[in-house]
Order: C-alpha cells, then sequence, then structure tokens
C-alpha cells in the first residue's frame, strides 16, 4: 500500500512535519508513506483552469498516484492553513477533474495548545466532505505537542504518543483497504 502524507505547515520547523516523520517511521510491513509536496504551487485562480501550471499537474498526479492520504495539519485562526487550503483548491480544479474524488483520507495534527487541532480538522474535513474523499472518522488524533517526546535528532521517543501513531496508521490502513475493495 502506498499511502501519500501532506504536511499541512510549509515551516522548516514545523511540529507537524515531527509529527509526519514519526508516522513514516511508524509504518507497519507493507506500507509506504511518501510526501504530497505542495511547495511550489503559486495561489489559485480559476483565470488558468485552462492552462494549468505544470507544478499544478504534478501535484493532481501525485495525488492520484497513491492508494490514500494522511494530511498532518496545524491550526491557523482556528482553520486549515492558507497554503494546505490552497493546494486542496488546485486538486479539486478545473471543474470536472477533482483528484480527491473518492480517495480516502486520514487527519492528525498537533499544537502546542491542549484541544490540538481539532477546529482545524473539522474545516478539513468538511472541505474534504464536498470534495467526495471519504475521511476517516476515529481515532481522532489532536496532539497537544511537547518537546520531550522527541530527541535531539527529531526522532519520537514518548510511548504513550507512539501508540496513539501506531493505532492512527492501523485504522488508517483499514479505512483505505475498506474503499479499495469499494472502489474494486
Amino acid at each position: 500500500m502506498r499511502l501519500g502524507y501532506i504536511v499541512g505547515s510549509l515551516s522548516s520547523t514545523s511540529i507537524n512535519r515531527k509529527v509526519a516523520d514519526a508516522l513514516v517511521a511508524l509504518a507497519p510491513e507493507g506500507v509506504e508513506l511518501v510526501e504530497l509536496d505542495y511547495s511550489q504551487l503559486p495561489v489559485y485562480s480559476p483565470d488558468v483552469d485552462g492552462d494549468y501550471p505544470q507544478a499544478a499537474l504534478d501535484w493532481k498526479s501525485a495525488i492520484e498516484g497513491v492508494d490514500g492520504i494522511v494530511i498532518v495539519t496545524p491550526e491557523y485562526l482556528r482553520s486549515v492553513p492558507g497554503a494546505l487550503k490552497n493546494a486542496i483548491d488546485w486538486a479539486s480544479r478545473p471543474w470536472g477533474t477533482n483528484s480527491f474524488n473518492g480517495t480516502p483520507v486520514a487527519i492528525a495534527g498537533a499544537s502546542i495548545g491542549a484541544i490540538g487541532t481539532a477546529a482545524a480538522q473539522q474545516h478539513l474535513r468538511a472541505i474534504l466532505a464536498h470534495l467526495n474523499a471519504p475521511t476517516l472518522g476515529q481515532p481522532e488524533v489532536f496532539l497537544q505537542y511537547r518537546a520531550g517526546a522527541w530527541d535531539a535528532e527529531g526522532a519520537l521517543i514518548d510511548e504513550q504518543v507512539t501508540a496513539v501513531l501506531q493505532g492512527f496508521l492501523a485504522a488508517t490502513v483499514a479505512h483505505v483497504e475498506r474503499y479499495a475493495t469499494v472502489a474494486a
């Protein structure tokens, strides 16, 4: 199984990138996680729907080339980061070519706040529902980031967080398998 992962933050010091890196390290046997990078996308405008830029075509192709997607996102102003929303806009256009259509998605996120990224994840679920991307309902992963959970090299060392992420990955794999069976 090939899962794409999207880090909702473009920051080089993103704590959600640390979570994504931990997911990659914890991937079960037979599951490959590959990053779906949207950092080269310009700001979306319908003006280019007739002549899509190569970066956007590559982005859509990357989404279509995986069995399922994991989005690990921070919360900006009680919603998703603008860059992530922009990337989703590109993937859903031009009209009739929605790259998320039918693709199973799982969502996680980390924040220094006590509620993790709950509000952002709810907004993201609404967006993905509109795009016909079946989204994993449980388990929900709203991590409160603690620097001590990672070592100096950035590897996850907290056993409780490790167990949460392993359970999330197991549920994600089952979710993707369920929708692969339906599609077949």
